[in-house]
């Protein structure tokens, strides 16, 4: 036990950043446990809108969302989003897709509706980056701003 002590007091600084790493997986693993969203590839998503009455939520800014979206994508942004759940209401029990510029955003938009009751919530893995570079899926842009 003194070793140990005598190392964390020799390198306190590589102590101090093993305890903030181990700190940091503890909590990804706790989110990654609590969270009530799914998250799906870009061909998922195509999927389940194919299949289903799916509702697609673009929770990028307007400026971004104009410059290319998935067809019939709601605009939302993040900000605005806990102001427009009541306009939403009707797809509680139904597919809702999130996308975003990268994936990020997605997931605290996913936050956002499963705690206001959405059932079926799905993050876009890689949002519009993998949408269109990785998958090359087509989007609309220049058409009109929902939302």
């Amino acid at each position: 036990m003194d070793r140990y002590l005598e190392f964390i007091l020799n390198h306190y600084i590589l102590s101090l950043a093993m305890a903030v790493v181990t700190f940091l997986l503890i909590q990804e693993l706790f989110d990654a446990a609590t969270k009530k969203f799914g998250a799906v590839s870009p061909l998922l998503a195509v999927a389940k809108m194919n299949d289903s009455d799916t509702l697609v939520i673009d929770v990028r800014e307007p400026d971004e969302f104009l410059k290319g979206h998935i067809e019939n994508a709601i605009s939302t942004p993040l900000g605005n989003l806990p102001a427009h759940l009541s306009k939403l209401e009707t797809h509680k029990n139904k597919p809702v897709l999130i996308a975003c510029q990268t994936g990020t955003r997605s997931a605290s938009a996913g936050k956002i509706l499963t705690k206001a009751g959405f059932e079926q919530v799905f993050v876009i893995t890689g949002g519009m980056n993998a949408w269109e570079s990785d998958y090359k899926l087509p989007i609309k842009s220049a058409g009109k701003h929902k939302g």
